[in-house]
């Protein structure tokens, strides 16, 4: 199992981000992905650009303060938690993912695919952001 946690700042209010990091309805700012199927409240489906899905289960949500899921595909298992806090003239999110590869041949290059999709992400947010 890997964990990777990140702290950013964004010169936003946290609302903003929020929106940004939880709209499912707005999602072509994220480069990793080609889209996002809402099954109900709780439940969620990634696919990447060729089309490989991933199942989400929120576990928690406070608005504005914090966003906690699961998530699994064939490949791995794992959880996401992003804490959101206003901050001077901007906001911080705190990332902590944690990932689980299913195939005992994958668990060496968990650690730095992890960091490299927490980064893209985090880039691709600030992108959006900044717009």
């Amino acid at each position: 199992m890997a964990t990777s946690r990140v702290t950013e700042y964004f010169p936003c209010p946290v609302e903003r981000v929020w929106q940004v990091v939880t709209d499912f309805s707005h999602t072509a700012w994220r480069s990793d992905l080609k889209r996002v199927e809402v099954l109900d409240e709780a439940h969620f489906v990634e696919y990447t650009k060729s089309g490989y899905a991933t199942n989400f289960t929120v576990t928690a949500c406070e608005p504005l303060r914090r966003w906690v899921f699961t998530m699994e595909n064939g490949n791995m298992s794992g959880s996401w938690e992003g804490v959101f806090e206003s901050a001077e003239d901007g906001a911080l999110l705190h990332c902590t993912e944690t990932v689980n590869a299913k195939h005992w041949w994958m668990h060496p290059f968990v650690p730095s695919y992890l960091k490299r999709q927490q980064r893209l992400y985090l880039d691709d947010l600030r992108k959006e952001l900044l717009k």
